[in-house]
């Protein structure tokens, strides 16, 4: 008698988890250029948008704002939503700790500077900068980001 065959997919002691957050695209216009605010977070090698978890009883649009403010350090003013990405990621608590695969789903808003100063940034990156759209676009590290910068565009170019 043949035993059945087990689906593929991934192995059962992999934890699955899902995720959702929220960020900004924080824009201005400086002599006609378009400029956007890109983040690199603390020892890496990547620039990204601001983003983060939220807090309980937290609405997406609050996260984003709250994220975006602590991220760059700038207070911002939330406008509408740019779109959502979703992508798959693990990794482990520990070497001894079992693989947990992520499913995470971000949220974009416009966010438009009311005050602050990129120089108050938290702990949480190295570096924030004010970039031509079309710079941030190329340095972007993840496609995921290109694209919500393209539609970030699209959405500022009709005003």
């Amino acid at each position: 008698m043949a035993t059945k065959r087990k689906k593929p997919g991934p192995p059962d002691n992999i934890e699955r988890r899902r995720e959702t957050s929220a960020g900004g695209v924080v824009w201005r216009r400086n002599g006609g250029n378009l400029e956007i605010v890109m983040a690199r977070p603390a020892r890496k090698d990547a620039w990204v948008l601001p983003k983060g978890q939220p807090n309980p009883k937290e609405t997406l649009i609050e996260t984003a704002a709250r994220e975006t403010r602590e991220e760059t350090g700038l207070e911002v003013a939330p406008g509408a939503e740019v779109g959502k990405i979703s992508y798959i990621f693990s990794w482990r608590e520990g070497p001894d700790k079992p693989l947990v695969r992520i499913f995470k789903s971000v949220h974009y808003f416009l966010m438009e500077p009311r005050g602050g100063s990129i120089d108050a940034h938290d702990h949480e990156m190295d570096e924030v900068r004010w970039m031509n759209i079309d710079e941030a676009e190329h340095c972007a590290s993840y496609k995921s980001d290109r694209e919500i910068i393209v539609k970030a565009r699209a959405m500022l170019t009709v005003e």
